[in-house]
């Protein structure tokens, strides 16, 4: 924000009635008398529909615990950057159905490039947008190897999301063999990068020398956050024209 010109202010619960209880609704409305937009991260999805329900201005999705919508802009452009494009790309998603794989799949919806995510069983992402994909561009396997034989970006995510900390043991015998290394990547194209949206665990979801090594693009992937999310307030705030 800061950057374009403008202000931002972060508010946590403490500093919101919200923390009181105030409903989503309201403060919705008192928030768009004072700003120009709002971007929220939580983990109830129905919460940010709540707000937009009842904002007047532009409401990002920061994150919750369905879609991570900011990441996927900046996965997308990290992958156009390096290859090209999306376009006839096969797309390798190892590990947890969490909000980035239910976002993968709506980038596949919208974009119509070929999505493969493996994932143990009970890890399956939200079956509602798998099956808003309509099977067309989506497959769901339980071999890493399948998923990642022929890609053109193998990308992960860590087996325990914000809020399942307490998982964290019982996740890691449910993903044994779900770690992108070395093996995993020679299945890929000669070609393919590897994607990880931070923080990593090194020598559990990826092994070290996978995410510092060449194929590695996770620090451009950072990097584009910051050019996605200004992108993002200059078209809903700024009346810049999208392409």
């Amino acid at each position: 924000t800061w950057q374009l010109g403008g202000h931002a202010l972060f508010l946590s619960p403490r500093d919101v009635q919200l923390g009181r209880g105030e409903p989503i609704a309201d403060t919705a409305r008192v928030l768009s008398r004072y700003v120009d937009g709002i971007m929220i991260r939580t983990f109830a999805h129905a919460e940010v529909e709540e707000l937009a329900r009842y904002a007047s201005v532009p409401v990002i999705n920061g994150l919750t615990d369905l879609l991570h919508p900011c990441q996927i802009l900046a996965d997308l452009l990290t992958v156009k950057q390096h290859l090209g494009t999306w376009e006839g790309k096969k797309i390798a998603w190892i590990g947890d159905g969490n909000n980035m794989a239910n976002s993968w799949i709506n980038a596949s919806y919208r974009l119509g490039f070929e999505l493969v995510i493996a994932c143990p069983p009970g890890y399956d992402p939200d079956p509602a947008t798998v099956k808003r994909e309509g099977g067309a561009h989506v497959k769901v396997v339980r071999d890493p190897r399948e998923a990642a034989r022929g890609a053109d970006v193998v990308n992960t995510d860590v087996w325990a999301s914000m809020g399942q900390e307490e998982e964290q043991a019982k996740r890691e015998v449910a993903f044994e063999g779900f770690e992108v290394d070395q093996s995993l990547m020679s299945l890929a194209n000669k070609s393919a990068i590897f994607l990880h949206c931070l923080p990593a665990h090194r020598g559990e979801e990826v092994a070290a020398d996978v995410i510092d090594g060449p194929q590695s693009r996770v620090w451009d992937e950072a990097e584009n956050r910051l050019h996605v999310q200004k992108a993002l307030m200059a078209v809903l705030m700024g009346g810049e024209a999208l392409g």
